[in-house]
Parts: structure tokens; sequence; C-alpha cells
């Protein structure tokens, strides 16, 4: 399978076309709708970065939050050494396999699992929140703080108005969606990852926005875990 390719891909030869072109095959068989609207365990995702004695690191943070409460109730993580190098629009290549070592320890199986980062908003469609899906198989959703645009795609702004959005349009196709969750801040970027439409894939950024942050509670929450594991690890106190 595709997947299998993906996992077991050269880690330290990381070749650029041969990248592209996994991604392209995978592109194909994205779902831009759901067959659900309800989702009762959302889980965030999001990695941290190091290098020590010029060895790289990372830590994968997985929170699950009960979507009704809006309260934690799992958090995983895991140590590894990023053997594959960066390389623009292809870092689901860097980042899955610690994604899904941290996925394997969860007991509470998660309904969607929302990424700091993109999604369909990619040159390729294939976002670390796309990627990742085909192994989750979970419907995904991408936000990222920063604007990746597509060629010359100039980003429309919405309104200074809570929930007011954009959509991101390249050549006639909606890629994802600039969204102020609240008034006077900065908008976060959503994109569907895969198995949800672009509207509910907003509904369910919005739900999970409070008052202290303009990010969404499961990618915040988990974006702290991953500094805070960070720092433990590097001054050792959890080795």
């Amino acid at each position: 399978m595709m997947c299998d390719v993906v996992c077991n891909y050269e880690k330290s030869m990381l070749d650029i076309e041969r990248a592209c072109e996994i991604q392209r095959e995978l592109a194909s068989k994205i779902r831009l709708y759901g067959d659900s609207k309800i989702f009762p365990y959302v889980a965030g995702v999001d990695l941290a970065y190091w290098t020590e004695k010029s060895t790289e690191y990372a830590v994968c943070c997985v929170v699950v939050l009960e979507s009704g409460t809006k309260e934690v109730v799992e958090r995983q993580w895991t140590l590894g050494e990023i053997e594959v190098p960066y390389i623009p629009g292809c870092l689901a290549f860097r980042e899955l396999p610690l994604i899904l070592d941290t996925v394997k320890k969860i007991k509470r199986e998660p309904d969607l699992y929302m990424f700091d980062g993109n999604g369909y908003l990619h040159p390729r469609h294939m976002g670390i929140a796309t990627h990742a899906s085909f192994y989750l198989k979970k419907p995904t959703i991408g936000v990222a703080k920063k604007y990746y645009m597509i060629g010359d795609t100039k980003l429309c702004m919405p309104d200074n108005e809570k929930n007011s959005y954009t959509d991101i349009v390249v050549e006639g196709e909606v890629y994802g969606r600039a969204l102020r969750t609240q008034k006077d801040v900065k908008p976060v970027f959503v994109s569907v990852g895969n198995y949800i439409d672009l509207d509910t894939a907003t509904e369910i950024v919005c739900e999970f926005i409070n008052k202290e942050s303009h990010i969404p509670l499961p990618t915040r929450l988990a974006d702290i875990e991953t500094h805070t594991m960070r720092r433990c690890l590097q001054e050792k106190t959890l080795l």
C-alpha cells in the first residue's frame, strides 16, 4: 500500500521528486467531505525540535479533549531522533514516524485529529494534516498560525470580527480559509485534512476557541505540552 511506502521510505536519503510523487498519488484519495459532524473526542498534535551535539531530536505530543466539556482526558508523548532533513512541502516524511508512535500509546481513541500546520492548503494538497490522515484513518484538520502562500495567491484578510473568514482560492479552487477567531487578533489558517468538509472544520475550530487564546484549544495545549516536554528532556529530568 502507498502508506507502507511512505513509512518505509529511505530516511536519510529523502528524494524530493519521489516524495512529491508519493504526495500526488495520495492526493487523489482525499475526501473533502465527511460522514459525521459529531466528534466526541478531539486530539491536538504538535512537535518541538532541538539539536544536541549535531543530532536533531523532536518530541511529539498528542492531547485528547472531550468536546463537550473541553477537558483533557489524555496526554501522550514520544521522543525521537530526526533522520529526515527538512524539505519545504514534505514535512510529513519528517514528522509522521513520531506522530504514529505517539498515537499508538493513546487509550482514548480520538474521533478527529487537529494539527498545528496545514492540510489541503499545500501545493500538492498534502500538508501534514492530510498526509497523516491516511495512517490515522480519522478526520483531520490543519490549523496553521502562518499563511502558506501557494504560488502568488495573495491573502484577503477577513473582517475584524469574531469568526469572520475569507476563503483562500487558488486558480478557482478553495484550498483553505483565513479565520479570525476573535476580534483584534491575527487570523489562523484552517484547511481540511481529510474526511471532513471545510465548513465543518471551521465550526469545530471556532468551538474550541476560548478567551485565553485565538488558537484552538487542542493544538494550543499540544503546543504548550511540546515546549514543556522539550525543556524537561533537554534538562534530562525525564530520562
